[in-house]
């Protein structure tokens, strides 16, 4: 494969994996209430594994989960939990392209459910849960883990934003100067808001995305606030709705429905302004930009300068950030308080 074709290869799958999109917190909740329904009080009767990629952890080993019955379902971040008898967990990271399948009655034991792209099968006596990866980057993963204490581990530490306050989502927000797109998709600070929702969350808020957030006045942060909670909230009940009784079958970050993600050049809803897009890296942000910037139009070139050291690159870049300590904010000349980075300044969001 030459250079050319290698460019256009890396090209189409970043388009796929924008596409896609990664499940956040909506979706995550579908999958819990489905799930839920059908594996709560039920024995798992064993794991198998079809990806050598998939399986992250030794000990527990992940044959000590045969036999145990499914106590709950829980939500870290964007990361599903079982919760099992004895004490254990299993962790079910989807990342981009990981989904699950629900075959019931189970399929014979010497098949593949899921196909090629099957990652793991959850056995249990009345049916089959399928965890499959629709991408050669092998990112969906799965942890064994015994304890509570074991399982915090796997928590990034972002807050609830369903159930957070005005005053602790300020706080939280405003901890570190950044634009307020990363601090919202920052599962340090809040808990399952992706690409997708925040694009949702920052139109209905009517905030540009490279709003710095020690910059946000009162008002803004209040705006922001509602739209979180009320974004969210809609698109739960929305999918819940059209699922029904149903298990999730079509699992994206791209809805019809939606005001401005996935948009591009579609008219805005609220003013009939086409959308605008910012690609970066395998980020895609979408906002209109008479109603969140004033009617400016951000450029690609220069959102890439300014994200250059504010935005991580690749989805491992947040995953390996999660644990690491945070600089304080900078503070500006006169000492009056924090200032955006000096190489994020040109050009200036909003």
């Amino acid at each position: 494969m030459g250079p050319i074709q290698e460019k256009s290869s890396a090209a189409a799958s970043i388009r796929l994996l924008i596409s896609e999109g990664m499940p956040e917190l909506p979706d995550v909740e579908l999958y819990l209430s489905a799930l839920e329904r059908r594996i709560v009080g039920r024995r798992l009767e064993r794991v198998r594994l079809f990806s050598p990629f998939v399986l992250r952890s030794f000990d527990p080993p992940l044959g000590a989960v045969s036999g145990e019955t499914v106590a709950g379902v829980r939500r870290l971040g964007k990361r599903i939990v079982l919760e099992l008898g004895s004490d254990l967990f299993l962790v079910i990271h989807l990342m981009i392209a990981g989904r699950f399948q629900w075959f019931e009655p189970p399929p014979k034991p010497e098949t593949k459910p899921g196909g090629k792209i099957a990652l793991a099968a959850f056995d249990f006596e009345h049916a089959t849960l399928a965890f499959t990866e629709a991408s050669k980057k092998k990112r969906a993963s799965l942890y064994v883990v015994r304890g509570e204490a074991a399982l915090r581990d796997h928590d990034p530490g972002g807050l609830d934003p369903l159930s957070i306050d005005l005053a602790a989502f300020s706080a939280a927000l405003t901890r570190e100067n950044h634009t307020v797109k990363r601090t919202l998709t920052d599962p340090r600070v809040f808990s399952g808001i992706g690409n997708a929702y925040s694009d949702e969350i920052l139109h209905r808020a009517k905030l540009s995305p490279l709003k710095w957030t020690t910059r946000l006045e009162p008002d803004e942060l209040e705006r922001l606030h509602a739209a979180t909670g009320s974004v969210l909230r809609e698109w739960v009940e929305r999918l819940r709705a059209e699922t029904g009784d149903a298990f999730p079958g079509k699992v994206t970050a791209f809805r019809p429905e939606m005001a401005v993600h996935g948009k591009y050049r579609k008219p805005c809803p609220v003013c009939g302004a086409p959308v605008q897009r910012i690609v970066y890296a395998e980020n895609e942000a979408n906002y209109c930009a008479r109603c969140q910037t004033g009617g400016k139009v951000l450029a690609d070139r220069s959102l890439s300068q300014l994200l250059k050291d504010d935005w991580p690159r690749t989805l491992e870049d947040w995953e390996s950030r999660r644990g690491a300590p945070q600089p304080a904010p900078e503070t500006s000349s006169s000492g009056t308080g924090p200032r955006a980075p000096a190489r994020a300044r040109r050009p200036r969001p909003s």
